[in-house]
C-alpha cells in the first residue's frame, strides 16, 4: 500500500500495481544502461513489452486497443514507469501523445491504419514540432505542404524528434497558407510515413534522456496522401493547443516518479551510511533534506493529480490549460530540486555512476525544456489568470477586499484614471 493510493479508485490502482509489477519484473536494468551508453537508439523490446501487457495509451476506447480509463489512471501508471528514466517514460507516452490527435480528430480510417497498431506496438509512432530555426514559436513554422493534385509535396526539416531513429511514422505540422493567411489557420497536422521518402539522421549526443533515438528528420519533396491529413487543411494550429495536454501532463507524471526513485535512493543510503557514529539520516542537515523532498514530490503530486481530474472531469478550456501549464512547470522544476537533494545527500558517492542518481539528474534537467519550457508555462499560466480575474470583475462577482484596508477611501491616493481602470 502507497500513501497515495486514497487517490485513485481500484481499478486505477489496480493498473498501478500492473505497472509497478512491470517495471519492476520484466525491466532488465542492463536495457538501461545500454541506453545510458548509447548502445540503443530506440526501445522496441520495451515498447512490445508493455503493449502484451495492454499498458499503452490506457484513455483510449478499447475498441482501439485503449482500457477506456482517463487521465488520473494514465498519470498513476507513468509515475510507476517514471524510474525508468525519461527515455522509456517519453517512449511509453508516445502513444498517448500521438493516440491524442487520432482520437479526438482523426478519421475512423486512421484509427484503425495507426491507433490501433500503435497502442499493440505494431506500429511505433513520433511527433515531429520543432524546427531548426525554431524553439517555442511552433506558428513560426517554416516547413511547407504544397498540394500537387489530390496529394501535398512537404519540404523542410524537424529536428529534437524522440523516435526519429524508430518510429514507422510521424505527426508533421506543416504550412500550407500563404503570407495572407492567419498564423493560425495556416499550419496543417500529416501522418507521414518514414517510407514515403523521409530522411532520418541521428544526430545528438545528449546530456541524459539517451537511447530514444532523437534525431533530425529531413523532407525533400516527400508525397503525402490528402486522406494523412489529421483533422483538415489549416486546422493544425486547434490540434497543436490540444495535443499540448498530453505533451505536458505526461511530462509531468514521468518525472515523479524519476524524483521518487531518487529520494528513494538517498533515503536507503542515508538509513545505512554512518558518520560520526550516527546514521546520517539522524542528523538534520540530512534528514531536512529529506522531508523537504518528500513535500515537494507530495505537492507536485498533488498539483499534478488535480490537473488530471480537472480534464476527466469536463473543466472549462482555460482552468485546463492553467492547471496543466502549472503542474509540467512544478512538477518538473521540483522534481529538479529532489534530485538535486539526493546528490546532496549521497555527497561524492553520488556523483559517480555507482549510484542511478547522475544519470537522474541528466535526464531531469531537460524535463522543463521540452514540451513547452517554464518560461511558456508560466506565459499560459499568467494568461488564464487574468483572464479569469477580469470576468470575475466585470461580473462583479468578486469580494473587494481592497475595501478593507483601514485608509480604503483615500481615493486621491489611488493614482489610476478612468483610462488606466480599463479591463481590455
Amino acid at each position: 500500500m502507497v500513501y497515495y493510493d486514497f487517490m485513485l479508485s481500484e481499478r486505477e490502482n489496480k493498473i498501478k500495481e500492473q505497472v509497478r509489477k512491470f517495471v519492476k519484473e520484466k525491466i532488465d536494468p542492463g536495457l538501461l544502461k545500454k541506453m545510458d551508453r548509447d548502445e540503443v537508439q530506440f526501445p522496441t523490446e520495451f515498447l512490445t513489452a508493455v503493449a502484451e501487457e495492454n499498458l499503452l495509451g490506457l484513455r483510449f476506447p478499447k475498441k482501439w486497443g485503449g482500457q477506456g480509463m482517463g487521465w488520473t489512471a494514465e498519470i498513476a501508471a507513468l509515475e510507476e514507469i517514471g524510474p525508468l528514466g525519461l527515455a522509456l517514460g517519453c517512449q511509453y507516452s508516445m502513444p498517448s501523445i500521438v493516440g491524442e490527435a487520432f482520437d479526438k480528430f482523426g478519421t475512423e480510417e486512421q484509427k484503425e491504419k495507426y491507433l490501433k497498431p500503435t497502442l499493440e506496438a505494431r506500429l511505433f509512432s513520433a511527433e515531429a514540432l520543432t524546427e531548426p530555426r525554431g524553439g517555442s514559436n511552433f506558428f513560426g513554422a517554416t516547413t511547407k505542404a504544397t498540394k500537387d493534385g489530390d496529394d501535398y509535396l512537404l519540404t523542410g526539416q524537424k529536428r529534437f524528434v524522440i523516435g526519429a531513429e524508430g518510429a514507422d511514422y510521424f505527426l508533421v505540422y506543416a504550412r500550407t497558407g500563404d503570407s495572407s493567411t492567419s498564423p493560425k489557420d495556416a499550419i496543417t497536422l500529416f501522418v507521414v510515413e518514414k517510407d514515403m521518402g523521409v530522411e532520418t539522421k541521428y544526430l545528438y549526443n545528449l546530456l541524459g534522456c539517451r537511447g530514444g533515438g532523437a534525431g533530425r528528420l529531413i523532407f525533400n519533396k516527400v508525397r503525402v496522401p490528402k486522406e494523412n491529413i489529421i483533422g483538415s487543411e489549416g486546422e493544425g494550429g486547434r490540434i497543436f493547443y490540444q495535443m499540448m495536454i498530453p505533451e505536458r501532463m505526461t511530462s509531468a507524471a514521468g518525472v515523479l516518479g524519476l524524483a521518487r526513485a531518487a529520494l528513494d535512493v538517498a533515503g536507503i543510503y542515508s538509513a545505512k551510511r554512518k558518520q560520526f557514529g550516527k546514521h546520517i539520516r539522524e542528523w538534520q542537515g540530512v534528514s531536512f533534506k529529506i522531508a523537504e523532498s518528500q513535500m515537494l514530490l507530495d505537492a507536485s503530486r498533488a498539483i499534478t493529480y488535480m490537473a488530471a481530474k480537472a480534464i476527466d472531469s469536463g473543466q472549462s478550456g482555460g482552468t485546463c490549460r492553467r492547471l496543466v501549464s502549472e503542474a509540467k512547470r512544478f512538477a518538473t522544476e521540483k522534481g529538479w530540486d529532489i534530485v538535486n537533494h539526493a546528490m546532496q545527500v549521497c555527497g561524492g558517492i553520488g556523483y559517480t555512476q555507482i549510484y542511478p542518481i547522475e544519470r537522474m539528474l541528466r535526464d531531469m534537467r531537460l524535463s522543463f525544456i521540452w514540451t513547452g519550457t517554464s518560461e511558456i508555462m508560466n506565459l499560459i499560466i499568467q494568461h488564464e489568470y487574468y483572464k479569469d480575474l477580469f470576468e470575475k470583475m466585470k461580473s462583479e462577482s468578486l469580494r473587494d477586499s481592497e475595501a478593507d484596508a483601514m485608509d480604503s477611501g483615500e481615493s486621491d491616493e489611488k493614482v489610476f484614471t478612468a483610462e488606466d481602470q480599463r479591463l481590455d
